[in-house]
């Protein structure tokens, strides 16, 4: 059973993006059974709000299903219970680390890191453009999923 949990600063627009993404994915891969897929939030500011409506909109344009959930807060514990804290952005890996502490068993990444590019998934909450997350969200968990798997 292999655990990722998708992280990014409010969890109500990158990050379950992601989840409902990756999980869409290994559905369609048959191995739904074979995977956790949750996500969270590195600040308290969205805690117990669903999913922002335009994560909520690209997701029913592109047909991957997505169920209503409530924000929550990556904890200490999370660092225990996952193999992938996948984050959105170099901001959220500063605060996931300030969170688990150090990350000594080399869990912690950048989506876009697999991919082998070296930059952020912009917030759609300031840029306004879901789409462009999309396609970075789509791009990562299609590389990390390889990646995953390759590796079991």
């Amino acid at each position: 059973m292999t655990k990722i949990l998708f992280i990014c600063h409010g969890n109500i627009c990158r990050s379950p993006m992601a989840e409902f993404v990756m999980k869409e994915l290994v559905r369609k891969q048959g191995m739904a059974d074979q995977f956790v897929i949750a996500s969270a939030a590195t600040s308290r500011e969205e805690i117990g709000n669903d999913i922002h409506y335009g994560t909520r909109k690209k997701l029913t344009e592109k047909k991957i299903p997505f169920s209503s959930r409530r924000a929550v807060q990556l904890t200490k514990q999370d660092y225990q219970t996952y193999d992938h804290l996948i984050a959105m952005d170099r901001y959220n890996l500063s605060n996931i680390r300030r969170i688990i502490g150090n990350d000594h068993q080399h869990k912690v990444a950048s989506l876009l890191e697999f991919a082998g590019l070296n930059r952020d998934i912009a917030d759609p909450w300031y840029t306004g453009d879901f789409e462009q997350t999309y396609q970075d969200v789509l791009l990562g968990c299609q590389v990390l999923l390889r990646e995953v798997t390759q590796k079991n």
